[in-house]
């Protein structure tokens, strides 16, 4: 791996969550959620910056106690339409005039998947790194039972309608195209691309493949209650 590289992890962590209050510093197995993905981060040994992104003083406070450093707040995309990619690049920008350094490579890590870890995080930058860098590698996971190809629209009327119609009827499970769904587990994106694209999603862009326990993207109640009987299982497996 080259030295020369720089690489800044960003964690972009806005302070309000309206499906799950505080959602990115709720407890999570007896820790605020964010710190799982800093201490992935931290284990990883990778970067040279761990930033995270933020408007909340709670958030900057708690996130440098498990080491993060958050030397600035949000100032342009701290409202509820900003995308991730929009608070990553601001987060970049702040960062690059604060530390007077480009950052090569750009990681970004959402608060709210704590069940990734640091292997993930290493084992889809060195495929990042033998992809040639020239577009993103977002993780994703496969849909398994919850396949799209055999969704149905509800209608406004009630009536229903096959989401594709009749493309895969007689289609075995097996015999149906892989899909995979988008996670915000792990983005990687060299700078360049990421400026000049203004997103993760660049021309040629590919997904990388994880598991979805590793993948869980916590938004609302329910995605809680699955991690946490997802993070007691896996460990429960793991002491015997």
């Amino acid at each position: 791996m080259d030295d020369m590289v720089k690489k800044i992890a960003i964690i972009p962590a806005r302070g309000g969550s309206k499906r799950l209050p505080n959602k990115n510093i709720i407890d999570f197995m007896g820790k605020p959620m964010i710190s799982w993905t800093i201490e992935a981060a931290r284990q990883s040994k990778l970067f040279d910056k761990i930033i995270v992104s933020t408007d909340s003083i709670e958030i900057k406070r708690i996130s440098e106690g498990f080491g993060a450093e958050v030397p600035f707040l949000r100032e342009k995309t701290a409202d509820d339409y900003s995308s991730a990619s929009q608070a990553t690049l601001e987060a970049l920008e702040q960062s690059e005039n604060y530390y007077s350094e480009k950052f090569n490579h750009v990681i970004q890590l959402m608060p709210n998947c704590p069940i990734r870890n640091f292997e993930n995080i290493i084992e889809q930058y060195n495929c990042f790194l033998l992809n040639g860098q020239n577009t993103s590698l977002i993780s994703g996971f496969s849909y398994g039972m919850f396949n799209p190809f055999w969704a149905h629209l509800i209608n406004d009327d009630g009536t229903t309608e096959k989401l594709f119609g009749n493309k895969f009827d007689g289609f075995r499970s097996q015999d149906l195209p892989k899909l995979l769904c988008p996670t915000g587990a792990i983005w990687i994106s060299t700078r360049e691309n990421l400026i000049n694209e203004q997103t993760f999603y660049s021309n040629n862009y590919k997904l990388f493949e994880i598991a979805w326990q590793k993948a869980i993207d916590i938004d609302d109640i329910s995605d809680l209650n699955l991690a946490n009987v997802v993070y007691n299982l896996e460990n429960k497996l793991e002491r015997k």
